[in-house]
């Protein structure tokens, strides 16, 4: 699979960039976000997701990881295509969508072009409870550079663990042994003291 693409945008539009790496050209279809944050860059890197329909092979291009994992998300919503996820993402920031949905609000998810009532209480419904494990003061996804404890952190929260809980017991775990150094043991260690 293609994790992310770095090389020269030779081409940009609002829909789509042509990156040149190391010769072979790739076509991204991209949301007006990653394009603002792309448009006066002559090279960079773009996190992918490869989508495959039976009529059709898309590789679609994101700025940053939190935008590629809530398009992931939402194509996994019943009625939500790879278009309509890549319109959402382009009439409002990530953030925005997932307050949106962690808020329930219906109202500001329809006044995005696609989306109706129906779909918007389905985005809803499926997505409310995946994203609110989230802080809403970080990213959805572990950060890239991320420390020791904030990776261990991240793998609880996905592991279904409470941020609180999961906080509290990274520090106790800490404390006890501050020369811990694997990811793994630390989790381990979290997951033994909840």
């Amino acid at each position: 699979m293609i994790a992310f693409v770095k090389g020269l945008f030779v081409h940009k539009t609002p829909a789509q960039v042509w990156v040149d790496v190391n010769g072979v050209g790739y076509e991204l279809h991209i949301s007006l976000n990653t394009f603002s944050q792309i448009q006066h860059l002559e090279k960079g890197q773009l996190y992918t997701y490869f989508h495959v329909k039976e009529d059709s092979q898309t590789l679609f291009g994101f700025f940053d990881v939190q935008e590629k994992e809530l398009f992931v998300q939402l194509i996994s919503v019943s009625g939500v295509g790879a278009t309509t996820a890549r319109m959402m993402l382009s009439s409002l920031k990530p953030d925005e969508i997932v307050r949106a949905i962690v808020q329930g609000n219906a109202p500001q998810l329809e006044s995005i072009k696609g989306i109706g009532k129906k779909s918007a209480e389905r985005i809803i419904l499926e997505l409310r409870d995946k994203l609110s494990k989230a802080s809403p003061h970080t990213n959805i996804s572990a950060l890239i550079n991320n420390t020791l404890d904030q990776d261990a952190l991240n793998a609880l929260v996905a592991l279904g663990i409470g941020r609180s809980a999961a906080e509290s017991a990274i520090q106790k775990v800490l404390k006890s042994e501050p020369g811990i150094s694997q990811l793994e043991d630390l989790i381990k260690k979290a997951l033994k003291s909840i």
